[in-house]
């Protein structure tokens, strides 16, 4: 149930979360939030609806993916593959110069974001997404680059998840949500991350 899940991954801290919607004494979105509460561990959330509204609600809460029932076996390894190597990838990057614009500073040597010297805790598909905007800052990026480039090969039509990851950054950087200065959209094609004035660039340096 959802009680014994919640206390087994405070015990555990397994590598992902896989959990259905639909359990005894606590439901998948309770459970979600409440990890979301102190933890970034990846979670897959199951269900038998195909409702979109469940769907956003999932991922809203902090959910990295949402499969609906029925599923095959191969389609379940490959989205767990795809979640692990988006967790693998949110890793620190020493290489890289840090990055400021306005109250946004990202250290990727420490994958650390901060927004006027308040630390922003990401979830691993959060931070790849934000690294993605800027190290392409100006740039326009499409739906399906950024899907492609954050959430995998697998991914294509899930135009839905960078709506709702999108605005889950957006609540945690932008000093009004509803209306950004960092990530704009781009009607009909993506988005771009617009640095500040005062940026101070986030560049690969080379030996």
């Amino acid at each position: 149930d959802g009680v014994e899940a919640v206390q087994t991954v405070e015990k555990k801290l397994p590598d992902l979360v896989i959990t259905d919607i639909m359990m005894p004494g606590m439901d998948g979105f309770e459970v979600c939030r409440r990890l979301r509460e102190w933890s970034q561990v990846p979670i897959i959330m199951l269900s038998a609806k195909g409702d979109e509204t469940d769907k956003v609600k999932c991922l809203d809460l902090g959910a990295d993916d949402y499969i609906t029932k029925p599923f095959g076996e191969d389609e379940l390894l490959a989205r767990v593959r795809a979640v692990l190597r988006r967790t693998e990838a949110a890793v620190a990057h020493p290489a890289l110069s840090p990055f400021t614009s306005g109250d946004l500073k990202i250290s990727f040597a420490e994958r650390r974001v901060t927004v006027a010297d308040r630390e922003v805790k990401l979830t691993p598909t959060e931070y790849n997404l934000l690294q993605e905007f800027v190290l392409n800052a100006g740039k326009v990026l499409t739906h399906t680059h950024l899907l492609h480039k954050v959430w995998g090969p697998e991914y294509g039509n899930e135009q839905g998840y960078l709506h709702v990851f999108v605005g889950r950054l957006r609540k945690q950087l932008e000093p009004n949500p509803t209306r950004p200065i960092y990530i704009i959209n781009v009607p009909g094609v993506g988005y771009r991350f617009k640095p500040s004035d005062s940026m101070k660039g986030s560049t690969l340096t080379t030996g």
